[in-house]
């Protein structure tokens, strides 16, 4: 059997999977999460904060350096409760400081 395999683009490969379509409605969410909370992250930490993955109600920041982790320790209990003003299910946010090994 001679099978051809033609390119597809990721949306057309994320509707014909249940699973990358999940993956890509998550990735969707979290970024609107992200952006719905931006203006209450003080403008110096917003670089250093990236949105991460999303299980169940607990969403995930990613952050670049642990300093930046505890400044946004502290303005958590508003984030969650804007959020929740916003409509997302949100019991808390987990702070994960991404180590960059690059050089």
């Amino acid at each position: 059997m001679n099978r051809r395999h033609h390119p597809v683009t990721l949306l057309q490969a994320s509707q014909d999977s249940p699973t990358l379509a999940r993956l890509t409605e998550l990735t969707r969410d979290s970024v609107a999460r992200l952006k719905a909370i931006e203006s209450l992250i003080p403008g110096a930490l917003r670089a250093s904060v990236k949105a991460g993955p999303i299980d169940g109600p607990v969403w995930c920041l990613i952050l670049s350096n642990n300093a930046a982790a505890a400044k946004m320790r502290q303005i958590l209990p508003s984030l969650e409760a804007h959020l929740r003003s916003k409509g997302w299910e949100v019991n808390s946010i987990r702070l994960k400081v991404q180590i960059n090994t690059g050089g």
